[in-house]
This record gives C-alpha cells, structure tokens and sequence, in this order.
C-alpha cells in the first residue's frame, strides 16, 4: 500500500516575536485572518508582514486597498516611515484599488463572478511581480444592510478558496468586529476560511496603562496554544509581538479572553 507524506512548509512572517511564538512562522499559500475593531493596529501588522516579508526575504507583495485610495494609502504609510513608492520601484510591493463600485457589482451580479473577476487581475500583477505574498485590507467592502451578507460571505468564500488554489500567494486578510459585538470578524464566515486567526484590541491594566495585545485565537496544524501578547507599535518597522501577558486587563475593545 502507498504511503502519503504530508509537508507543510512554513515561512517567518517578518513580524518581530511572532515566529517564535508561532514555532517558525506561517504555512506557505494559506491564509490568515486579522480582525478587530477600528483602531487596533489591523493594517499596521498586515503591512508589516508584507513589507518586512519583501526587504527581510526578498518576497515581493500586493496590497490590495478596499477602503481607501491609493494616494490616502500612500500618504498614510510615509507618515508612518514607509516610502511605498520607494518600495513599488524597486519592485517589492505593489498597490491594487479595486473600482469603489465593487460593493454595488457584487450586490448586481453574481458573487463568485465577480470574486473570481478579481481574482484573475491579482494572478496576473502576482505573476508580473513574482510575489510571494498577499494582504487583502480588509477582505469585503463594510456594508451593514442584513440582505447582503449572504452575498458577500459568497464573495468571501470564493476569493479566498480561489486564491489559494489558483495563485498560491500566503495571505493575509483583515476584517473589522463591530464595536461591542463580541464576535471574531464582520461576516461570520473569515475565520471558518482562515488557517490562524489573529484578534487585535486594546486592553487596560489594573494601574491604568493601555496595552495594546493580540489574542491568538486559531492556528491550524500547528501546536500554538491560545494566548495574549502585547504588541507594541515600532515607526519604519511596524509592529513587534512581545511577551505573553499573564496578568488581567479590563479589555478596552472586545477581546474573547480578558
């Protein structure tokens, strides 16, 4: 009888403290899930993954930017310390804005269709660029009408599976919790698709300092137990995963475990 080998092959994130808790990074053309509510550094770890993934590994990366323009993208991240036209010249990043009539196309058509439309635009900028990585921020347009979100968890669906059978990237995608909701993501269905789930939020110690923590909450296939570490916020690197925190915080924003 045939025996089968399974290899997973992980790579580091680039996020300072992350792969060690993670025991060696993420697993190669899977995709992870950063959520949140507004304000929790959602974008920043994202970006950091891509970036310091290209100039660390020499992994190029596409960002795709659903809720903001390329130029208040731009002009957000040099405040921050990073020339991303710097970085597009030198070929290790790209910058994709889908047309801002995109929740209107999917809300008219059929989901998968137009799921799988841009899903043939990122294959060929990835194929162009030779990247390695993908962040999609956040993953769905934020709409709050109860009749769409059948179609866009569809939406959801198809990108993600297609991506990851169709373009082979390791990605990462973000969704924003609604403050006060007590859920993992916007639509119910993220965290189901993604092979880790990362929650951001920000948490109050018992003399009255802020700390702002990621829960790990999901990470298939590997043996990294539930936890929260504080995360501290680095100008021109990004973000810098810390110690566990092992005492109680009065969670600011939602947070399953405090």
């Amino acid at each position: 009888m045939a025996e089968y080998h399974l290899y997973y092959e992980t790579i580091p994130t680039g996020i300072e403290g992350l792969d060690n808790v993670l025991g060696g990074g993420f697993i190669r053309g899977r995709t992870y899930l950063i959520s949140g509510e507004t304000g929790t550094a959602k974008t920043l770890t994202a970006l950091t993954f891509l970036i310091q993934g290209a100039l660390k590994y020499g992994e190029p990366g596409i960002y795709i930017s659903v809720d903001e323009t390329y130029e208040q993208f731009v002009e957000g991240a040099r405040r921050f310390g990073w020339d991303i036209e710097d970085l597009r010249a030198r070929g290790l990043i790209e910058v994709l804005v889908p047309e801002m009539d995109i929740v209107e196309r999917i809300r008219e058509k059929d989901p998968t269709a137009i799921a799988k439309s841009l899903v043939a635009s990122i294959r060929e900028y990835v194929a162009a660029l030779n990247a390695q990585r993908l962040v999609i921020d956040p993953i769905a347009p934020l709409v709050s009408l109860d009749k769409d979100v059948q179609v866009l968890r569809e939406y959801i669906r198809v990108l993600v599976m297609s991506i990851e059978r169709e373009i082979g990237t390791t990605n990462i995608i973000t969704t924003e919790i609604p403050s006060g909701s007590g859920a993992i993501s916007r639509y119910g269905v993220e965290e189901f698709l993604a092979t880790g789930v990362f929650i951001m939020g920000i948490g109050k110690t018992a003399d009255g300092q802020f700390k702002r923590v990621m829960f790990i909450r999901k990470m298939r296939w590997s043996a990294v137990h539930p936890g929260v570490y504080e995360v501290e916020i680095v100008p021109k690197v990004g973000i810098i995963v810390k110690g566990q925190i092992r005492e109680r915080l009065v969670p600011v924003t939602y947070l399953p475990t405090l």
